[in-house]
């Protein structure tokens, strides 16, 4: 048996009932001994007692009784037990571009999901023991991008990394750029899209719109080249967190980026030599590091991108902050 311990519920964990997030780090734990623990208030979130159908936020504290080594490893019922193959945990190695006790970030490749859903079995998160090493917690996602969205993705060490993590990025002291490569060219050399989002109704899967009813949602862009009219490459600084907020933003300014097809359909490609695949790229991060001082990351691009860049002769080794003197107070 071991003792009292904490848990925090990460941002991709918001909205999840109490007892699927058991289910998910304590499938041995049955629900009857879940119930159980609930009614006599030795599981507390945030200190206080809550039911199995208790919704959770980013950052939320746990608090956990002692429980047997059965009920937090293994489940009664005979489990399958998933195998990172070797290559799959070279290319999470493969991916790191900063590593401390705490934090470890990925330079996310296009195409790999962050997390699984419908279809999808390989993801970053069903990976991320390939970077465990020697500490003693699995690392745990604190935010995510999209599949097809490259560049930084920041992984927690621990518990309380994660719930450090969370916090800056819900409270929003995280600066985080994003570069992208758009067709045609915006009006204005730099300014700011704000312009709510809401998902749009229907049944065409996870695909927002803007809305007077929707989210705020704000994005600081700017122009960082251009070649003829033809494409831009522009730099985006989401200032809210919203689903495919960069991606519906370009639209507004009619400069949807490249290989967007979900957004912009036809409009989102062009003739020639150039990738199909989207192009946006997680550039580079600041946050507040869980041991104290500024985690500052930048990720290169990826090989689509940087001969798309090399194509209209931008300089993919810029590493200038567009956003310094922008204020958003």
């Amino acid at each position: 048996m071991s003792g009292v311990s904490k848990e925090y519920v990460t941002d991709n964990e918001a909205d999840w009932r109490l007892d699927k997030w058991f289910n998910v780090h304590f499938p041995g734990l049955s629900y009857g001994r879940l119930s159980k623990i609930l009614r006599k208030g030795e599981v507390r979130v945030n200190g206080k007692r809550v039911k199995a159908s208790f919704r959770l936020e980013g950052g939320m504290e746990i608090r956990l009784p002692p429980l047997g080594k059965e009920e937090r490893s293994v489940s009664n019922k005979p489990k399958m037990v998933r195998r990172i193959s070797d290559a799959d945990a070279a290319i999470m190695r493969e991916m790191v571009i900063y590593q401390d006790n705490s934090v470890i970030v990925l330079n996310k490749l296009p195409g790999l999901a962050v997390q699984g859903g419908t279809g999808t079995t390989r993801h970053v998160d069903g990976m991320l023991e390939a970077l465990q090493g020697d500490g003693e917690e699995k690392p745990k996602l604190v935010h995510r991008l999209d599949k097809d969205t490259s560049g930084v993705l920041v992984i927690a060490r621990s518990g309380k990394a994660a719930k450090e993590l969370t916090e800056s990025f819900r409270n929003r002291r995280t600066n985080k750029i994003y570069w992208a490569l758009v067709k045609g060219k915006p009006s204005q050399q730099e300014g700011a899209v704000q312009a709510p989002l809401d998902k749009e109704p229907g049944t065409r899967g996870e695909r927002m719109a803007v809305s007077e009813n929707g989210k705020r949602a704000i994005t600081d862009f700017k122009v960082m080249d251009n070649a003829s009219g033809t494409v831009t490459w522009m730099a985006f600084r989401p200032i809210t967190g919203r689903t495919h907020q960069i991606r519906v933003h370009a639209t507004v300014l009619n400069t949807p980026i490249l290989g967007d097809g979900k957004y912009a359909a036809k409009e989102a490609f062009i003739d020639g030599p150039i990738s199909k695949k989207l192009h946006l790229h997680a550039r580079s991060i600041e946050i507040d590091h869980p041991d104290g001082g500024i985690l500052s990351v930048q990720a290169p691009l990826p090989t689509h991108m940087r001969e798309s860049w090399n194509l209209f002769d931008f300089d993919a080794n810029d590493d200038t902050n567009p956003f310094e003197d922008v204020d958003n107070a």
